[in-house]
């Protein structure tokens, strides 16, 4: 039995087939862990989703920004942007409700033993515990009477900053939004949600979320996406899965057992 975790697929079902095929997964032994952007930018958004749902008895998946952008889509009936989002197949597909209503009991955060994955990345005052209890929000949300709110509230421009005492709705969307979407901040926890270039580029001030000094997660190993500019990236206590497929580059598993990492080109 081997986990393998995935970073950001974005609708590449050939790419992510192929991935399958070199580590010879077998679902009835191994199981993944998909690191979020399941879908959109792709050319095969359905497809991938109609394979993780087949599979979920073997598949641990947390949403990541473009998966919440076909939710609310879906949900509050605004369709595919054209030239923007790939997955009008998803949302024409017979069994599109089926699928979403799956998507929706997903986890932003999944832990497990010394690991912890997320889409994005984690504010560094936040605890592993902390991240696990604004998952078990940001769920509460999308599987109950609220989900058009809580999926209308999300990513609006200017994306609200992180503090302490929020609550309800307004700290699990603003939680969300971390989640789904940091790269870099500042020693105040601060994001810069506009940033998606390399490391090297930082805003002055902000550095790479995993590199703050007081993190408090630093007795985990956080596995995350997201970051195409950053590529497939591995230091103490994360693993950084993103190595831009959509982009035309690779599609990265990393086997959590002994750390290897395989890689396919992308294939349209």
């Amino acid at each position: 039995m081997a986990t393998y975790a995935i970073g950001d697929i974005q609708g590449c079902f050939k790419s992510f087939q192929a991935l399958l095929k070199k580590i010879q997964f077998d679902s009835a032994a191994d199981r993944l862990w998909l690191a979020g952007d399941l879908v959109n930018r792709g050319p095969d958004s359905l497809s991938v989703l109609r394979w993780i749902h087949a599979h979920r008895a073997s598949v641990v998946a947390v949403l990541g920004n473009h998966d919440f952008g076909l939710l609310r889509a879906f949900h509050l009936k605004l369709g595919a942007r054209p030239g923007k989002d790939t997955f009008g197949d998803v949302l024409a597909a017979d069994d599109c409700e089926e699928l979403l209503a799956w998507m929706r009991t997903l986890p932003i955060v999944h832990g497990e033993g010394e690991f912890l994955l997320c889409h994005a990345g984690l504010l560094p005052q936040w605890s592993a515990e902390d991240a696990l209890a604004l998952s078990r929000a940001c769920q509460k949300y999308l599987q109950g009477p609220e989900v058009d709110d809580f999926l209308a509230a999300l990513f609006v421009k200017p994306a609200e900053q992180w503090r302490n005492g929020l609550l309800g709705m307004k700290q699990a969307v603003i939680a969300t939004n971390v989640i789904a979407r940091i790269r870099v901040c500042n020693s105040a926890g601060e994001v810069d949600f506009s940033f998606s270039e390399e490391p090297s580029k930082s805003p002055s001030g902000y550095f790479p979320w995993f590199r703050a000094n007081q993190r408090k997660t630093k007795d985990k190993t956080i596995l995350f996406g997201h970051w195409a500019a950053l590529g497939f990236h591995s230091e103490t206590g994360v693993v950084g899965l993103d190595s831009g497929c959509v982009w035309g580059r690779e599609l990265t598993a990393y086997r959590l057992e002994d750390k290897k990492v395989f890689t396919v080109p992308y294939q349209d």
